[in-house]
């Protein structure tokens, strides 16, 4: 039984990074899919293909290494981590992006701070 399907999908992303795949599946779920928009909207993955019930990211190297660098799973079940628009991180300062789930549905840090909307702070991709 899996109890966090958010850090499950971090994990893949990272571990096919690590072996230099050019693709990697995902379970499909409304949460994930928005995710992976945002990734590819932000230009961390080429492309993000929903596929019946999976979603297959396509993934981006520059030079032979892979552009995502880093991923952070902040709020998990057992901890879940609140903020307002004012309190929203910086990741990297500046050079990363952290992903909230707002009541204005899944978005990136930036389009938060925009929107004066705080949430659930998702995850850090840098």
């Amino acid at each position: 039984m899996l109890t966090d399907p958010i850090a499950d999908m971090l994990a893949r992303i990272r571990n096919a990074h690590l072996a230099l795949h050019k693709e990697v599946n995902v379970p499909r779920s409304r949460m994930k899919e928005a995710l992976a928009n945002i990734l590819k909207q932000e230009g961390y993955v080429e492309d993000a293909i929903v596929d019946g019930d999976k979603i297959v990211l396509t993934l981006k190297y520059h030079n032979g290494k892979p552009v995502i660098s880093g991923l952070k799973r902040i709020s998990s079940p057992g901890r879940r981590v609140y903020v307002n628009s004012r309190e929203i991180p910086k990741v990297q300062n500046g050079l990363g992006i952290c992903v909230l789930s707002t009541s204005s549905g899944v978005m990136d840090g930036k389009t938060a701070q925009d929107k004066k909307v705080g949430g659930e702070l998702l995850c850090e991709v840098w």
